[in-house]
């Protein structure tokens, strides 16, 4: 297959000052972004529950949210999975159990009630959802599910732990987890309670410090990765090539982290997967252009090394677009097709397929550049004579 019939000789390097320059301002504009703003953690890195859902009859997204919030839950995600006639979806909602600040305080009111329990003597354990607390009296298990439920809070067990050495009884409430209010508010719309014309498949729960220690370890397989390509690189080439993929490689990983900044899509695991996919992609057409530079510069003996450079990028200018084409073109289905988080890595993929083409134009080469003419400068100034640059 021929795409371009006539060798080019575009002046792409010529260009790498304005082309440097924008770069710079729009990751500057993207880490600035991530510093005010963040992203919009998943259920993965922020903690919560996801729960999938499969209704008996025909029920769009919009129908299942509308019928959740109706419910009162008013931050509950909705994203649809399967084929449309399939009816399932997937429902994200932060936090893992239905015990919170709010709730917390309500209960302990609400068990005060009871009579004989301190306010001091409560001590709600908001990260495992779970409320504590000693009662003068000996009080009746389901009394004491009555009040807290009464107040808002779900709750799954109560557990008599026994009269303390101290005087009193202890108790300990097991508040529900968020399952079971995702249950409740879509039961709101059933006519009959005890038929469901929905079935809970599956529940997730991920709590927020499983979830910062997911995030931490994506963040560090993300570094370790572009450490080793930096190694491979500067033993595979001269040292002048490796700080231009390496610079290639955060500029694109910062391009691809600005999508899910300004897009808000989920920045979950498969985000970390698009990225570690986008670091292999990038180095890899950084390297087909570094071999043909290196073949270049022993083929063309005396010219500048940026002369060079815009040979051998012009040289591979066709694989680079029937690489880059092809892989684009894979995502097509799954931009068409893909939902939720899927559809989300095919867009990622894409911008980082896009950037991933330009950085090793515009990003690695014009560093190589820099850095040769450095230390030609070098040379220069302790031979005291100033050469030009050639290959």
């Amino acid at each position: 297959m021929q795409i371009l019939k006539n060798k080019t000789n575009i002046d792409f390097i010529g260009k790498r000052k304005i082309a440097l320059f924008i770069s710079t301002a729009i990751n500057l504009i993207i880490l600035v972004g991530i510093a005010v703003w963040g992203f919009n953690y998943g259920v993965d890195f922020a903690g919560g529950t996801v729960v999938e859902v499969k209704f008996d009859h025909s029920v769009s997204a919009a129908d299942v949210r509308k019928r959740a919030e109706s419910g009162g839950l008013h931050d509950v995600s909705v994203q649809s999975i399967g084929s449309a006639d399939e009816n399932s979806f997937l429902l994200r909602l932060g936090g893992v159990t239905q015990l919170t600040e709010e709730s917390a305080a309500k209960a302990s009111t609400a068990l005060q009630a009871l009579g004989g329990v301190d306010p001091k003597n409560v001590r709600p354990d908001l990260a495992n959802g779970i409320i504590n607390f000693r009662s003068a009296q000996s009080l009746n298990a389901e009394q004491v599910r009555a009040a807290v439920e009464g107040s808002g809070t779900g709750v799954e067990e109560v557990r008599e732990l026994g009269q303390a050495q101290a005087g009193g009884f202890d108790y300990q409430v097991v508040a529900s987890g968020m399952a079971d209010r995702i249950r409740s508010a879509l039961m709101s719309g059933v006519q009959q309670q005890d038929k469901p014309d929905f079935e809970m498949r599956r529940t997730e729960y991920v709590g927020p410090q499983v979830g910062k220690q997911l995030r931490n370890r994506g963040v560090m397989a993300l570094v370790y990765s572009m450490v080793a390509i930096l190694i491979y690189v500067a033993f595979r080439f001269d040292f002048k090539f490796g700080p231009g993929a390496l610079l290639a490689m955060l500029h694109d990983v910062v391009m691809v982290a600005g999508f899910y900044l300004f897009s808000r899509a989920e920045f979950s695991l498969t985000a970390i997967a698009a990225l570690l996919t986008i670091v292999g992609y990038s180095v890899n057409d950084t390297i087909v252009i570094y071999d043909r530079i290196r073949e270049d510069m022993g083929k063309y003996k005396g010219k500048p090394l940026a002369e060079v450079i815009n040979i051998a990028v012009n040289d591979t200018l066709v694989r680079t677009i029937l690489t880059s084409g092809t892989t684009a073109l894979s995502l097509v289905g799954l931009l068409i097709f893909g939902v939720g988080e899927i559809r989300d890595f095919a867009w990622a993929m894409l911008v980082g397929i896009i950037v991933g083409t330009y950085s090793s134009v515009y990003i690695a080469s014009p560093l190589t550049i820099w850095l040769d003419e450095r230390a030609a400068a070098r040379e220069a100034k302790k031979g005291g004579i100033e050469q030009p640059k050639v290959a």
